[in-house]
């Protein structure tokens, strides 16, 4: 029994090698996919409620993967691994390290000079670190944790809502977040912004 996932807008899709890492063999669909998923990325953001984290600590690779790690730990054997092959998004895989070192260094830079206000910085950094495209998969969840942890453990400030709903779901809500990320990947933050806090 092979997985068989139907893809979404948005969603990027994973060669047979990468399907092979599915670390639960009963998992045949989507929605036993994602009900996995969540189940470990509730313990990443419980493992988040720990306290606060500094920016040198947060903006390290080290800590970018370890996020990704906790997150899919139980589902998928190449958590917290770059990606090995090139995707629909994202940049060449033999980018991935160099340009998240970018952003890591852009992003303690925002702060340490007071570029941008706390959202936007948090927000710039999801936008970026999602382009990157760093793992196989799970990077649009990744990206909003990481912001999530950004705006309450630098900033102490509340998380993002995102909607308030299910983005990993085809409706009007994933909508308005893909709409919203494509005027970003324009040089346009700002219903992007407004979407991560309605």
């Amino acid at each position: 029994m092979g997985l068989d996932l139907i893809y979404i807008d948005g969603q990027t899709p994973l060669d047979e090698d990468e399907k092979e890492g599915l670390l639960i063999s009963t998992i045949a669909t989507r929605e036993e996919l994602d009900e996995f998923e969540q189940q470990n990325i509730e313990e990443a953001i419980q493992w988040t409620l720990g306290g606060r984290f500094k920016p040198e600590k947060l903006f390290t690779e080290a800590f970018v993967k370890n996020v990704h790690k906790r997150m899919y730990k139980d589902v998928w054997l190449w958590a917290g691994a770059f990606r090995k092959t090139n995707k629909n998004i994202g940049v060449d895989r033999w980018r991935v390290a160099i340009e998240l070192k970018n952003l890591l260094e852009d992003a303690e830079f925002w702060i340490k000079n007071n570029i941008y206000c706390p959202d936007e910085i948090a927000i710039r950094f999801k936008h970026r670190i999602v382009s990157i495209h760093c793992f196989s998969n799970g990077n649009g969840r990744h990206s909003r944790l990481m912001a999530d942890m950004i705006i309450e453990k630098i900033f102490d400030k509340p998380v993002f809502t995102w909607g308030a709903g299910n983005l990993s779901k085809e409706n009007e809500n994933r909508k308005k977040y893909l709409d919203a990320l494509k005027l970003a990947d324009l040089g346009t933050y700002k219903e992007l912004l407004l979407f991560a806090r309605s």
